[in-house]
Protein backbone atom coordinates (compact mmCIF):
# COMPACT_ATOMS: atom_id res chain seq x y z
CA UNK A 1 0.00 0.00 0.00
CA UNK A 2 1.44 3.31 -1.08
CA UNK A 3 1.75 6.05 1.55
CA UNK A 4 -0.72 8.88 1.12
CA UNK A 5 0.96 12.22 0.43
CA UNK A 6 -0.71 15.12 2.21
CA UNK A 7 -0.66 18.18 -0.03
CA UNK A 8 1.10 21.18 1.48
CA UNK A 9 -1.15 24.18 1.30
CA UNK A 10 0.02 27.68 0.52
CA UNK A 11 -0.93 28.82 4.01
CA UNK A 12 1.24 26.12 5.57
CA UNK A 13 4.19 27.15 3.42
CA UNK A 14 3.73 30.72 4.55
CA UNK A 15 3.62 29.69 8.21
CA UNK A 16 6.83 27.68 7.81
CA UNK A 17 8.53 30.65 6.16
CA UNK A 18 7.32 32.97 8.93
CA UNK A 19 8.65 30.55 11.56
CA UNK A 20 12.07 30.42 9.87
CA UNK A 21 12.10 34.19 9.54
CA UNK A 22 11.21 34.51 13.23
CA UNK A 23 14.06 32.20 14.26
CA UNK A 24 16.42 34.14 12.02
CA UNK A 25 15.47 37.43 13.67
CA UNK A 26 15.60 35.93 17.17
CA UNK A 27 19.20 34.83 16.69
CA UNK A 28 20.58 37.75 14.64
CA UNK A 29 18.88 40.86 16.03
CA UNK A 30 20.43 40.69 19.56
CA UNK A 31 23.94 40.18 18.18
CA UNK A 32 23.42 42.86 15.53
CA UNK A 33 22.10 45.29 18.15
CA UNK A 34 25.16 44.75 20.36
CA UNK A 35 27.48 45.21 17.39
CA UNK A 36 25.77 48.41 16.24
CA UNK A 37 25.57 49.85 19.76
CA UNK A 38 29.12 49.10 20.90
CA UNK A 39 31.10 49.00 17.64
CA UNK A 40 29.47 50.70 14.66
CA UNK A 41 27.99 53.75 16.40
CA UNK A 42 31.15 54.63 18.39
CA UNK A 43 33.20 54.30 15.21
CA UNK A 44 30.88 56.55 13.21
CA UNK A 45 30.76 58.98 16.13
CA UNK A 46 34.56 59.15 16.23
CA UNK A 47 34.77 59.80 12.50
CA UNK A 48 32.11 62.49 12.88
CA UNK A 49 33.94 64.31 15.69
CA UNK A 50 37.24 64.11 13.82
CA UNK A 51 35.76 66.66 11.41
CA UNK A 52 34.81 69.15 14.13
CA UNK A 53 36.41 71.45 16.65
CA UNK A 54 34.61 71.07 19.99
CA UNK A 55 36.83 73.32 22.11
CA UNK A 56 34.28 76.13 22.09
CA UNK A 57 30.71 76.17 23.33
CA UNK A 58 29.46 75.15 19.89
CA UNK A 59 31.06 72.45 17.73
CA UNK A 60 32.57 74.00 14.60
CA UNK A 61 33.06 72.07 11.36
CA UNK A 62 36.73 72.15 10.34
CA UNK A 63 36.85 69.42 7.69
CA UNK A 64 40.24 67.71 7.54
CA UNK A 65 42.06 70.26 9.71
CA UNK A 66 42.41 67.78 12.58
CA UNK A 67 44.05 65.29 10.22
CA UNK A 68 46.32 68.02 8.88
CA UNK A 69 47.31 68.94 12.45
CA UNK A 70 47.98 65.29 13.34
CA UNK A 71 50.37 64.78 10.43
CA UNK A 72 52.05 68.22 10.31
CA UNK A 73 52.41 69.33 13.92
CA UNK A 74 55.98 68.39 14.98
CA UNK A 75 54.97 66.86 18.31
CA UNK A 76 51.83 65.00 17.30
CA UNK A 77 53.28 63.72 14.02
CA UNK A 78 56.42 62.45 15.77
CA UNK A 79 54.32 60.60 18.36
CA UNK A 80 52.02 59.16 15.67
CA UNK A 81 54.77 57.84 13.40
CA UNK A 82 56.66 56.44 16.38
CA UNK A 83 53.51 54.62 17.53
CA UNK A 84 52.90 53.31 13.99
CA UNK A 85 56.45 51.94 13.70
CA UNK A 86 56.14 50.32 17.14
CA UNK A 87 52.82 48.80 16.09
CA UNK A 88 54.41 47.34 12.96
CA UNK A 89 57.13 45.80 15.14
CA UNK A 90 54.47 44.49 17.52
CA UNK A 91 52.69 42.86 14.56
CA UNK A 92 55.88 41.47 13.02
CA UNK A 93 56.96 39.75 16.25
CA UNK A 94 53.53 38.16 16.58
CA UNK A 95 53.55 36.99 12.98
CA UNK A 96 57.12 35.65 12.98
CA UNK A 97 56.95 33.95 16.39
CA UNK A 98 53.33 33.16 17.15
CA UNK A 99 52.43 31.50 13.84
CA UNK A 100 55.45 29.14 13.61
CA UNK A 101 55.04 28.14 17.27
CA UNK A 102 51.32 27.59 16.71
CA UNK A 103 52.12 25.43 13.68
CA UNK A 104 54.63 23.41 15.68
CA UNK A 105 52.14 22.80 18.50
CA UNK A 106 49.35 21.90 16.07
CA UNK A 107 51.62 19.46 14.25
CA UNK A 108 52.62 17.89 17.56
CA UNK A 109 48.99 17.53 18.67
CA UNK A 110 48.02 15.81 15.40
CA UNK A 111 51.14 13.66 15.09
CA UNK A 112 49.75 10.87 17.26
CA UNK A 113 52.76 10.89 19.56
CA UNK A 114 50.75 12.22 22.50
CA UNK A 115 48.03 9.60 22.05
CA UNK A 116 45.45 9.82 24.84
CA UNK A 117 46.96 13.02 26.27
CA UNK A 118 46.12 15.11 23.20
CA UNK A 119 42.99 16.63 24.75
CA UNK A 120 44.82 17.50 27.97
CA UNK A 121 47.72 19.20 26.20
CA UNK A 122 45.36 21.03 23.85
CA UNK A 123 43.45 22.43 26.82
CA UNK A 124 46.61 23.40 28.73
CA UNK A 125 48.05 25.18 25.69
CA UNK A 126 44.84 27.13 25.11
CA UNK A 127 44.25 28.15 28.75
CA UNK A 128 46.49 31.29 28.60
CA UNK A 129 44.24 32.67 25.85
CA UNK A 130 41.31 32.65 28.27
CA UNK A 131 43.16 34.47 31.06
CA UNK A 132 42.59 38.11 31.89
CA UNK A 133 45.23 40.44 30.48
CA UNK A 134 45.66 41.98 33.94
CA UNK A 135 46.51 38.55 35.38
CA UNK A 136 48.95 37.83 32.53
CA UNK A 137 50.66 41.19 33.01
CA UNK A 138 50.92 40.67 36.78
CA UNK A 139 52.37 37.17 36.39
CA UNK A 140 54.99 38.25 33.88
CA UNK A 141 55.93 41.28 35.96
CA UNK A 142 56.74 38.91 38.81
CA UNK A 143 58.70 36.56 36.52
CA UNK A 144 60.90 39.24 34.94
CA UNK A 145 61.25 41.46 38.00
CA UNK A 146 65.02 42.15 38.36
CA UNK A 147 64.82 42.05 42.18
CA UNK A 148 63.11 38.69 42.83
CA UNK A 149 62.28 37.31 39.37
CA UNK A 150 64.12 35.00 37.02
CA UNK A 151 65.80 37.82 35.09
CA UNK A 152 68.27 40.20 36.70
CA UNK A 153 67.97 42.76 33.88
CA UNK A 154 65.21 45.42 33.66
CA UNK A 155 63.67 44.26 30.38
CA UNK A 156 60.77 46.72 30.62
CA UNK A 157 63.09 49.54 31.65
CA UNK A 158 65.23 49.49 28.53
CA UNK A 159 63.86 51.02 25.35
CA UNK A 160 65.56 48.37 23.18
CA UNK A 161 63.99 45.42 25.01
CA UNK A 162 60.69 46.78 26.36
CA UNK A 163 58.51 46.32 23.26
CA UNK A 164 59.95 42.90 22.22
CA UNK A 165 59.43 41.70 25.80
CA UNK A 166 55.78 42.78 25.84
CA UNK A 167 55.30 41.28 22.38
CA UNK A 168 56.64 37.89 23.51
CA UNK A 169 54.38 38.01 26.57
CA UNK A 170 51.46 38.56 24.22
CA UNK A 171 52.66 35.70 21.99
CA UNK A 172 52.71 33.40 25.02
CA UNK A 173 49.13 34.34 25.85
CA UNK A 174 47.61 34.14 22.37
CA UNK A 175 49.61 31.37 20.67
CA UNK A 176 46.62 29.11 21.29
CA UNK A 177 44.55 30.91 18.64
CA UNK A 178 46.70 30.07 15.57
CA UNK A 179 47.33 26.66 17.12
CA UNK A 180 43.59 25.90 17.14
CA UNK A 181 43.13 27.18 13.58
CA UNK A 182 45.97 25.04 12.27
CA UNK A 183 45.00 22.08 14.45
CA UNK A 184 41.51 22.06 12.91
CA UNK A 185 43.00 22.40 9.41
CA UNK A 186 45.36 19.47 9.98
CA UNK A 187 42.51 17.32 11.24
CA UNK A 188 40.60 18.11 8.04
CA UNK A 189 43.34 16.68 5.79
CA UNK A 190 41.82 13.60 4.06
CA UNK A 191 43.05 10.34 5.61
CA UNK A 192 43.08 8.54 2.24
CA UNK A 193 45.65 11.04 0.95
CA UNK A 194 47.87 10.44 3.98
CA UNK A 195 47.42 6.68 3.67
CA UNK A 196 48.42 6.82 0.01
CA UNK A 197 51.56 8.74 0.96
CA UNK A 198 52.47 6.10 3.56
CA UNK A 199 51.95 3.34 1.01
CA UNK A 200 54.34 5.17 -1.34
CA UNK A 201 56.95 5.17 1.42
CA UNK A 202 56.74 8.81 2.52
CA UNK A 203 57.93 9.45 6.07
CA UNK A 204 56.34 11.73 8.63
CA UNK A 205 58.54 14.73 7.75
CA UNK A 206 57.91 14.38 4.02
CA UNK A 207 54.19 13.83 4.53
CA UNK A 208 53.90 16.98 6.60
CA UNK A 209 55.79 19.34 4.30
CA UNK A 210 54.75 17.87 0.94
CA UNK A 211 51.10 17.05 1.67
CA UNK A 212 49.76 18.55 4.89
CA UNK A 213 51.45 21.93 4.71
CA UNK A 214 50.24 22.82 1.17
CA UNK A 215 46.69 21.82 2.13
CA UNK A 216 46.61 24.06 5.23
CA UNK A 217 48.50 26.95 3.59
CA UNK A 218 45.32 29.07 3.01
CA UNK A 219 44.88 29.21 6.80
CA UNK A 220 48.05 31.28 7.13
CA UNK A 221 46.53 34.18 5.21
CA UNK A 222 43.51 34.23 7.51
CA UNK A 223 45.71 33.99 10.61
CA UNK A 224 47.94 36.80 9.33
CA UNK A 225 45.05 39.19 8.71
CA UNK A 226 43.43 38.39 12.07
CA UNK A 227 46.79 38.98 13.78
CA UNK A 228 47.13 42.27 11.91
CA UNK A 229 43.68 43.45 13.01
CA UNK A 230 44.24 42.40 16.61
CA UNK A 231 47.72 43.93 16.98
CA UNK A 232 46.65 47.25 15.45
CA UNK A 233 43.78 47.29 17.95
CA UNK A 234 46.22 46.31 20.68
CA UNK A 235 46.15 48.20 23.93
CA UNK A 236 45.33 46.01 26.91
CA UNK A 237 48.62 44.23 27.69
CA UNK A 238 50.74 47.35 27.17
CA UNK A 239 48.39 49.27 29.46
CA UNK A 240 48.38 46.46 32.05
CA UNK A 241 52.18 46.48 32.21
CA UNK A 242 53.01 50.18 31.83
CA UNK A 243 49.73 51.95 32.50
CA UNK A 244 49.18 54.98 30.31
CA UNK A 245 52.89 55.83 30.35
CA UNK A 246 54.42 54.96 26.96
CA UNK A 247 57.43 53.16 28.42
CA UNK A 248 61.03 54.37 28.30
CA UNK A 249 61.31 57.12 25.71
CA UNK A 250 57.99 56.13 24.05
CA UNK A 251 59.45 52.76 23.07
CA UNK A 252 56.24 50.85 23.94
CA UNK A 253 53.81 53.44 22.62
CA UNK A 254 51.53 51.83 20.03
CA UNK A 255 48.50 53.29 18.28
CA UNK A 256 46.08 52.07 20.96
CA UNK A 257 47.97 53.72 23.81
CA UNK A 258 48.49 56.86 21.72
CA UNK A 259 44.73 57.09 21.21
CA UNK A 260 44.03 56.56 24.93
CA UNK A 261 46.55 59.21 25.98
CA UNK A 262 45.29 61.67 23.38
CA UNK A 263 41.57 61.18 23.95
CA UNK A 264 41.46 60.83 27.73
CA UNK A 265 44.62 62.69 28.66
CA UNK A 266 47.39 61.05 30.66
CA UNK A 267 51.10 61.23 31.50
CA UNK A 268 51.13 65.00 31.46
CA UNK A 269 49.16 65.23 28.21
CA UNK A 270 45.85 67.05 28.20
CA UNK A 271 42.77 65.38 26.77
CA UNK A 272 41.88 66.41 23.21
CA UNK A 273 38.61 64.82 22.11
CA UNK A 274 38.84 65.95 18.49
CA UNK A 275 42.44 64.82 18.02
CA UNK A 276 41.70 61.56 19.82
CA UNK A 277 38.78 60.91 17.48
CA UNK A 278 41.11 61.68 14.57
CA UNK A 279 43.67 59.13 15.80
CA UNK A 280 40.90 56.52 16.18
CA UNK A 281 39.69 57.21 12.63
CA UNK A 282 43.21 56.88 11.23
CA UNK A 283 43.66 53.55 13.04
CA UNK A 284 40.39 52.34 11.52
CA UNK A 285 41.45 53.43 8.03
CA UNK A 286 44.83 51.69 8.37
CA UNK A 287 43.10 48.45 9.33
CA UNK A 288 40.40 48.88 6.67
CA UNK A 289 42.82 49.44 3.78
CA UNK A 290 44.98 46.37 4.46
CA UNK A 291 42.02 44.15 5.32
CA UNK A 292 40.13 45.29 2.23
CA UNK A 293 43.16 44.64 0.03
CA UNK A 294 43.54 41.14 1.47
CA UNK A 295 39.92 40.16 0.94
CA UNK A 296 39.96 41.75 -2.51
CA UNK A 297 42.92 39.60 -3.54
CA UNK A 298 41.31 36.57 -1.95
CA UNK A 299 38.08 37.17 -3.87
CA UNK A 300 39.95 37.51 -7.17
CA UNK A 301 41.86 34.31 -6.48
CA UNK A 302 38.68 32.39 -5.67
CA UNK A 303 37.01 33.67 -8.84
CA UNK A 304 40.02 32.56 -10.91
CA UNK A 305 39.64 29.05 -9.46
CA UNK A 306 35.92 29.06 -10.31
CA UNK A 307 36.67 29.99 -13.91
Amino acid sequence: MRPVRIPVTTERKRSVRRAKYGYFLAFTVPALAVYVLFAALPLLNSMYYSLFDTDGEVARFVGLDNYHYLFTNPTTSERFWNALVNNLEFFAIHLLVEVPVGLLLAALLTSGRLRRSTGLYRTLLFIPTTLSVVIVGFIWRLIINPLWGLVDYPLLGNENTALPTISLMSVWQYVGIPMIFLYAALLAVPHDVLEAARVEGAGGWTTFWRIKFPLIAPQFGLIAILTYIWTFNGFDLVFALNGSAPGPNYSTDILGTLFYRTFFGSSGQLADLDLGATVASVIFLIILVITGAYFGLLHRRLRSYEL
